[in-house]
């Protein structure tokens, strides 16, 4: 008999928003922290061990926040608003004004991509003022690196992803357009390397695991596209994996290459094994759509969970599949 669905292990209520970011920040030793960004411009700073939100940030005029994230150095968070701002905070200091910002231009729901380089540089990808462009600035400098813009109409960046392969070539970036192309561009050359028809709709969202050279990407329809770099960076389409209801908000992959999450729609959590991309559980609790996912980086790998953010204004987190069990 298959095992039962599991239950949240705990909900995280008072945002007063919809939830459109979570990002983790779990260091060994340290308090566990959850970030979320709403829809009414508020940061919420969880604190895993009292539940409780611990800082609140109004940092984008009370535009929606729609990215949020924090460099290694654990002491600064990034969030992106749809005013147009990205804004650098100081955890250390516990302040609640940005001490920079950066200016996108852009009015769309494309969520930033940040890689960082070195232990005080990183590179910052974001949609600009035009609708297909994505712009590159090494950050804390602000220098731009480069500006993507697709050489046929594609529409509106959708999505982007930053990486950087192993073989020792420059950075990489992949992103999804309004009329459902994927695109691979080599930051360095500021070319395109790669480019497929993933989807009959908009990409919503995507996510590429390094480690196994392979992405997945969602839409508003009912299935996600499976994906592939070959040796030569060419993108491979490969399986579809069809879903019970059309529309998918965000995708997850865990950090050791296990698991995938979707976040549906349809008010759920669906969960895969990421190699075989195998149905593992249906996670029920949200009563509207769930607009973001986020998996811990708990160093202790029974302590890992998923975090789940929906138009609710509810965020639930769940532990599963944390054992050594066959996740396909």
């Amino acid at each position: 008999m298959s095992r039962p669905a599991p239950c949240p292990i705990y909900t995280l209520r008072g945002a007063g928003a919809p939830l459109n970011t979570l990002h983790f920040r779990c260091p060994g030793g340290d308090t566990p922290l959850l970030f979320s960004g709403s829809a009414k411009g508020a940061i919420h700073i969880w604190n895993l061990n009292s539940r409780r939100a611990e800082m609140v940030v109004e940092g984008h005029c009370g535009n929606s926040v729609i990215w949020v994230s924090t460099l290694q150095s654990g002491d600064s968070l990034m969030s992106q608003g749809r005013d147009m701002q990205v804004c650098l905070w100081d955890l250390k200091e516990g302040r609640s004004e940005a001490v920079d910002s950066v200016w996108t231009g852009s009015v769309g729901f494309c969520q930033c991509s940040l890689l960082e380089t070195s232990p005080s540089n990183y590179l910052l990808a974001f949609a600009g003022s035009q609708t297909e462009e994505i712009k590159i600035i090494e950050m804390p400098s602000k220098n731009p690196v480069c500006t993507l813009i697709p050489d046929t109409k594609l529409g509106m960046v959708m999505s982007i992803q930053l990486w950087k392969p192993d073989s020792g070539l420059g950075p990489l970036l992949f992103a999804g357009y309004e009329d459902g192309s994927l695109l691979l561009w080599d930051v360095t050359q500021r070319s395109e390397l790669s480019h497929v028809k993933a989807h009959p709709e908009p990409i919503m969202c995507l996510t590429f695991d390094p480690r196994r050279l392979r992405g997945v990407s969602g839409s508003c329809e009912k299935k996600l596209s499976s994906w592939m770099l070959d040796n030569q960076n060419n993108i491979q389409l490969q399986d579809c994996v069809m879903l019970v209801n059309p529309g998918v908000s965000q995708l997850r992959i865990r950090d050791d290459s296990r698991l995938l999450a979707s976040a549906g729609w349809d008010h759920r959590v669906r969960v895969f094994g990421w190699k075989k991309l195998q149905p593992l559980a249906v996670l029920q609790y949200h009563t509207d759509m769930v607009l973001s996912l986020a998996f811990s980086d708990h160093q202790d790998p029974r302590q890992r969970l998923l975090a789940a953010g929906s138009k609710d204004q509810r965020i639930s987190l769940w532990s599963i599949y944390n054992e050594q069990a066959d996740t396909g």
